[in-house]
């Protein structure tokens, strides 16, 4: 940075003490025969002030293991809150696309379909129904990319409220309590 200033310092002293609370957490990947991919997905419209692009989230379990997770500003601008969410969906939908072919080589099968978790309903209504609609059309491409797989069996999809979605911490600030909730409901504890 070439200016730093005052909110810059007070900015890097709190990443630091995080830091030093937190060097004791880790994920706790419990042994469990269950094999079912879970997934939760969130964006964050246009949340950066230049650009206006999203921010999208996602994490995925195997079982009650928490094992990918991702947080990426979006290369778009989004129209709506429930377009920049499809997009975090259809970006999981690959994910869990390339998991299944992944088990799959090590000669595991998932027979269930993988549960996708999203709390905007907009965004799961677009996922259900295939038909393109004048404001839709523009992402048809991600459209695709969803509608197939659930139409596939390999994905389904469930809405989540808010207050159980996982993906929140990926996509925005939260307060300390629903930040350390949603921590400990992913498996970060503290070892």
């Amino acid at each position: 940075m070439e200016n730093p200033r005052v909110p810059h310092y007070d900015a890097v002293i709190k990443v630091l003490k995080y830091l030093k609370g937190t060097a004791g957490q880790g994920i706790f990947l419990p042994i469990s025969a269950n094999m079912e991919l879970i997934a939760y997905a969130d964006a964050n419209w246009a949340n950066c002030p230049d650009t206006r692009w999203s921010t999208t989230g996602f994490c995925i379990f195997i079982g009650t293991s928490l094992v990918l997770w991702k947080s990426k500003t979006q290369n778009t601008i989004s129209r709506s809150s429930a377009e920049s969410e499809y997009r975090a969906m259809a970006a999981v939908v690959c994910e869990l696309t390339w998991i299944r072919y992944l088990l799959y080589d090590l000669h595991l099968t998932i027979g269930t379909p993988s549960t996708l978790y999203c709390d905007n309903k907009a965004a799961l209504h677009i996922a259900a129904n295939p038909v393109f609609h004048e404001r839709t059309k523009h992402i048809e491409l991600d459209c695709h990319v969803v509608y197939d797989k659930i139409s596939e069996g390999q994905v389904k999809t469930a809405h989540v409220f808010s207050s159980f979605q996982l993906a929140d911490l990926l996509t925005k600030p939260l307060h300390s309590p629903t930040f350390n909730r949603l921590l400990l409901k992913m498996g970060v504890i503290n070892i």
